[in-house]
């Protein structure tokens, strides 16, 4: 039977448009219906997303218009192509990050990537492919840009005579240790020029590539100047593939805990995110095999669904779990204050009410009884040094 072949339609926005300052604001329809039932139809086809994890592909926020595939009836001559990775390269003025967000525990951080083909479908910085114009469903996974010169401009600007040392965190956006980072080696490059300097750093990962850098890792621990967080979502490798396609599998982030605790860097286990009704009841298995594999320290994240992520996620539920979905939903909204999402600081990442206490509880007495976070290490800062710049031109005297 031949394929119907799609055309392409335009879809109102869902946020108002503003083409220049001075003009007014027009509102326009929602694009996705609180009933994700009613965004189905938008579904990409599954052998054109095999491997990823999005379901859908909308427009971002800043987009004046959406397209979606129809079905004309006519039949089709030529199938659309599969997504494949697509790497653009930007050339950045800057490449330390800085942030004055009460909630976490540091003021700057370094994105060697833009997008991530881990494919997390639950991830919070899809939103953010929408600055590019591009879409925080599969094009956030596909439509990935690098960023070449990172070590360089790091080198730069901690040169700078006003630069003060702080603890940078790796992979607070996308996952630096994501599969293009095999070939590119930009992570492997921030490395090298971290140790030159002794400069401290946080990494959070759930790939096993970290494993490749324990020869630059080792001695930065050894001077109290790294800790690495391994995210662990769940252990059951079909619910991993389904959430996290692309990302290292549940016994090889274990594996990874093992070889950098044995390797003397102290790591970190993060259970993120918790989703209610798929994986809370892994928390404390998770917290276990973690601890066995050599894990120190310990932390949560209940599941957040800013923006375009609700829709996301309620499609990949939609897919894969139809007869939870409104269950799901249900729970999220009760650690929201009754919305999808709630981005109060203190907030966004633990919930609030009875079934967000209760997760957090459980976290808690699991963490206590297996001896976790029994003391909490801290990153040196007196230390740091900047290696002098070799002189082009002797001195006189």
């Amino acid at each position: 039977m031949p394929q119907a072949r799609p055309i392409e339609r335009p879809y109102p926005t869902a946020q108002p448009l503003r083409r220049h300052d001075r003009e007014p604001t027009v509102s326009a329809p929602v694009v996705a219906p609180a009933d994700p039932l009613a965004y189905a139809g938008h579904r990409i086809d599954p052998e054109r997303r095999r491997g990823r994890g999005a379901t859908i592909n909308p427009g971002g926020r800043y987009e004046a218009e959406q397209r979606v595939s129809e079905d004309d009836g006519w039949g089709s001559l030529e199938e659309l192509p599969p997504f494949k990775t697509e790497i653009a390269y930007e050339k950045a003025r800057n490449i330390i990050t800085r942030n004055d967000s009460p909630d976490i525990s540091f003021d700057r951080s370094i994105n060697p990537y833009r997008g991530c083909e881990h494919g997390c479908v639950y991830c919070f910085a899809r939103p953010t492919h929408a600055y590019l114009g591009l879409s925080p469903g599969l094009d956030f996974e596909s439509k990935l840009t690098a960023k070449p010169d990172a070590a360089a401009l790091l080198e730069r600007e901690l040169s700078s005579p006003s630069y003060q040392p702080r603890t940078i965190a790796i992979g607070t956006n996308t996952d630096a240790y994501q599969p293009i980072e095999k070939k590119l080696r930009i992570m492997r490059q921030i490395l090298e020029v971290l140790a030159k300097f002794n400069h401290p750093v946080g990494i959070v990962t759930k790939s096993a590539l970290v494993q490749r850098d324990i020869d630059i890792l080792a001695p930065m621990a050894e001077k109290g100047l790294v800790k690495v967080a391994i995210s662990v979502t769940t252990l059951d490798p079909k619910t991993a593939r389904g959430m996290e396609p692309r990302a290292a599998s549940p016994p090889k982030r274990l594996e990874t805990i093992r070889k950098l605790s044995e390797a003397g860097i102290p790591v970190t286990v993060l259970v993120a995110p918790i989703v209610p009704a798929i994986n809370e009841h892994e928390i404390e298995r998770i917290l276990d095999s973690a601890k066995a594999a050599g894990a120190q320290e310990a932390g949560y994240v209940l599941l957040r669904l800013p923006l375009e992520v609700r829709d996301i996620v309620q499609e990949w539920l939609l897919t894969h779990h139809p007869d939870k979905l409104r269950h799901v939903m249900s729970l999220i909204r009760s650690t929201r204050g009754g919305k999808d999402y709630d981005s109060q600081w203190g907030q966004r990442m633990v919930g609030s009410g009875p079934y967000a206490w209760m997760i957090g509880r459980r976290f808690e007495l699991a963490a206590e009884r297996i001896g976790f976070n029994t003391t909490r290490r801290r990153l040196r800062t007196d230390l740091f040094v900047k290696p002098e710049k070799e002189k082009a031109q002797l001195s006189l005297f």
